[in-house]
């Protein structure tokens, strides 16, 4: 039987399966799921649990001894079988198969794998484990579909934030589900439960790099140079990664390059700025670069990130906190080179 995640918990309440299947890619997810099913276990009496890691040279043939074997301490136990690539092979494939078709009575096995391709789920092995049990597969929480997941974690502590606390939250973690879920603990640590908003946001997550990285880039935005070389200075300070910093200013040039594009096509700037999902506080940052650079600059600005960031990968030779001051200076509207020879 497959269900969607948001299906387990329902599916858990009801009555235990003997065998569950975890597959995905999406680390926090997968940890999740795998956490509520060790805990639902333990709680209907499962209290012994044994772990087989499946790696290279792995002896199959211990898992139908760990099924077949008696436990000294516990008449019920977890089963938990790590398959990282998803790959059983053909001993593997032929010991899950004899495993689903006469599972132990006292034993839940619980196998996770990484993400299976479609010839892995027509395969005898994972037809027969979906026929015996519980299939559940992980998908990556698109970038779209963020806010949602956020004030689903949010709501289930009781917290209910802002539209535009969610996009503001959405677009610092972009996909990063377990610093996602950290910041919602931070939040609901300082401000307790009920309506969170930009501004409580804003403040909980100005104490990390991440938030500084993104401070770069609206200073950048709002043509504030002073501002902006402080805090490139400061991060290279803290020791932050220049690969971060570029990725966010290449992230925003490229949003920005799209916007841009649909403006020259003639659409209104509110309808540009509701399609990117702007909130209200990056309104007057975005708006103001999108006067200061046209496409062609844009274009221009995000070919010198991408010549950052092969001597970033060490595929070109260059300075590259030299070349990152250079752009971010570029960003602001006056160039290194120009504000030197004019001083």
């Amino acid at each position: 039987m497959r269900l969607r995640l948001e299906q387990l918990s329902t599916q858990l309440d009801s009555a235990l399966a003997r065998i569950y299947f975890v597959s995905g890619e999406e680390p926090f997810q997968m940890e999740q799921a795998s956490q509520a099913i060790r805990n639902s276990a333990l709680e209907n009496g499962y209290t012994e649990r044994e772990i087989l890691q499946v790696d290279r040279g792995f002896d199959w043939q211990q898992l139908a001894e760990s099924a077949n074997t008696l436990s000294l301490f516990s008449q019920q136990r977890l089963l938990e079988l790590r398959l990282p690539g998803g790959k059983p092979g053909d001993a593997g494939s032929k010991a899950l198969v004899a495993y689903a078709d006469n599972p132990p009575e006292d034993t839940i096995l619980l196998v996770i794998a990484g993400k299976l391709e479609k010839a892995q789920q027509n395969t005898k092995w994972f037809k027969a484990i979906e026929q015996a049990g519980v299939v559940i597969q992980i998908w990556p929480v698109e970038t779209p579909a963020m806010p949602n997941w956020i004030e689903a974690r949010m709501q289930v502590r009781n917290m209910r934030p802002t539209a535009e606390a969610l996009l503001m939250l959405a677009d610092r973690f972009e996909g990063n589900l377990l610093a996602a879920d950290q910041e919602i603990e931070k939040l609901r640590l300082l401000n307790g439960e009920g309506e969170i908003n930009a501004d409580q946001v804003a403040a909980a997550v100005s104490d990390s790099a991440r938030y500084d990285v993104f401070s770069l880039v609206d200073a950048c935005l709002l043509s504030e140079q002073q501002r902006a070389t402080r805090i490139l200075f400061g991060l290279r300070h803290e020791g932050i990664e220049p690969v971060l910093i570029l990725w966010a200013i290449t992230r925003e040039l490229r949003a920005l390059s799209s916007m841009s594009l649909a403006l020259s096509q003639g659409q209104p700037i509110g309808q540009v700025l509701s399609q990117y999902r702007i909130w209200e506080k990056r309104k007057k940052p975005v708006q103001n670069a999108l006067k200061k650079h046209n496409l062609r600059r844009l274009h221009g600005l995000l070919w010198q990130a991408a010549e950052i960031e092969k001597v970033v990968k060490g595929r070109a030779t260059g300075n590259t906190w030299d070349d990152l001051l250079q752009l971010v200076c570029k960003l602001c509207g006056t160039p290194l080179f120009s504000m030197i020879k004019t001083a």
